[in-house]
């Protein structure tokens, strides 16, 4: 059997690859899943929008329900951050367009690799103008248009009949209902110190097995979710992930606070500062507006689609965290 990449010596793996036929397939996925991207995107009226990869304002800060730390650089002697996500950006987008914005580039996180994680991954994100439950139909059409597509580059049963799952409605469970079902799953639901829970990869795999191959799990505790989701009359976060057997979870979805007074509520609940999203703040007393977004992580899309037991096979130029790797 050939090495996997994560195998093979760092310094001679982009020359190695060369002979391996699967990273033509890799290739091929990438640049089918864009073509599709921008057909269903530009189909239904949304443009593209080219954002920075650099931000000031980061969208997974290190406050109460965050679980990934940012990757802070300098440029010109000035801290910036490498973004986790421009989603504040297509917030941005959304008051120049009426219908909504997209984009599809690098994200970075400060972790460390594994079977499911990359410091460095592609992120495929959409703003719109519409509410979150709006939003879930509009992602399941968009995931059954990518799976269509996607599905006969790969070989094997895996991806043969994926799109079925797209095809019949994907059942909700909010999470309450789901820590109900895995009460007696050990290490399933965990309940940190704040008093809010989230679930583990152990969770989400023994909920899949509970419901089968999709669910979406919604309503959060709204401190296990970042400041910026919108919160609901009983107060839990109106978001939503997308999770698929094999792999967890592969979207996250949330409905936006849509003033500036409710943002600046959300930061202090959260134990965050306010510097650095001033302009966000602004932003929405300026124009208020309701808006729903999502991102969806591609190579766990692409691990899912081709049932592949690790991320890593989807790097063409490999990235690890800490470590400067040629080319």
């Amino acid at each position: 059997m050939p090495l996997l990449p994560r195998e093979r010596a760092e310094n001679l793996r982009h020359l190695e690859i060369f002979d391996d036929p699967w990273y033509s397939t890799v290739l091929s996925l990438q640049s089918t899943f864009m073509t599709t991207t921008n057909a269903f995107w530009s189909g239904r009226g949304i443009p593209f929008g080219m954002l920075p990869l650099t931000t000031g304002s980061i969208s997974s800060p290190m406050g109460r329900g965050s679980d990934s730390a940012p990757v802070e650089i300098q440029m010109g002697g000035v801290r910036t951050y490498l973004a986790d996500s421009m989603q504040f950006g297509l917030e941005y987008l959304c008051r120049l367009s009426s219908t909504g914005a997209y984009y599809v580039a690098p994200s970075f996180r400060a972790e460390v690799e594994d079977q499911t994680h990359l410091s460095q991954f592609f992120h495929s994100e959409a703003e719109l103008p519409v509410t979150l439950d709006e939003l879930i139909g509009t992602i399941e059409e968009y995931l059954l248009a990518l799976t269509t597509q996607l599905a006969p580059l790969t070989t094997g049963e895996a991806g043969g009949r994926r799109s079925d799952v797209f095809r019949s409605s994907i059942p909700r469970l909010s999470f309450d209902e789901a820590a109900e079902r895995l009460a007696d799953v050990q290490g399933a639901v965990r309940t940190h110190p704040g008093g809010w829970r989230s679930i583990s990869q152990t969770g989400e795999h023994a909920l899949l097995d509970l419901v089968g191959p999709a669910v979406w799990l919604t309503h959060w505790d709204s401190l296990a979710v970042p400041f910026y989701q919108a919160v609901d009359e009983d107060g839990k976060a109106i978001c939503a992930d997308l999770l698929l057997a094999g792999v967890g979870e592969v979207v996250g979805a949330g409905q936006r606070h849509a003033t500036g007074d409710a943002v600046m509520k959300a930061l202090n609940d959260h134990d965050v500062s306010p510097d650095g999203y001033s302009w966000y703040i602004q932003m929405k007393d300026h124009k208020p507006m309701l808006t729903s977004g999502f991102g969806l992580g591609v190579e766990r899309f692409f691990m899912w689609l081709t049932g592949a037991s690790d991320i890593r096979d989807f790097e063409i130029l490999v990235r690890r965290y800490g470590k400067n790797i040629e080319p």
